[in-house]
């Protein structure tokens, strides 16, 4: 059963401009460093994991990215069976953002 939601980037764009959502990149640390979603963060350890999972607010939209919008999908799951309520996977991932809205990339 899909414990989550996909959303395309225009969606998520919305959702940045708006404060209305707390951006995850799962990519790997160099891929981050390289550039991100303005104000994304990026759980580098177990540690950043869990006091991530600990200290955020689940009720707030939770919108995961990757590369391509495949890896979001099961870390999407992932958070939404550690009680987060709107998860969403971003649809096309970093790639089609930074197509998309590379003014927005950090």
């Amino acid at each position: 059963m899909k414990t989550f939601k996909e959303i395309d980037v225009d969606g998520a764009k919305q959702a940045l401009d708006s404060g209305a959502a707390t951006f995850l990149d799962i990519r790997d640390p160099a891929s981050f460093a390289s550039g991100h979603v303005r104000g994304a963060l990026q759980l580098a350890d177990r540690q950043a994991l869990e006091a991530f999972i600990a200290e955020q607010d689940r009720s707030k939209r939770l919108i995961i990215y990757c590369y391509h919008g495949n890896s979001s999908r099961d870390a999407a799951a992932f958070f939404s069976q550690q009680g987060f309520s709107e998860v969403y996977s971003m649809v096309g991932g970093f790639e089609h953002w930074r197509v998309n809205y590379d003014e927005d990339i950090e």
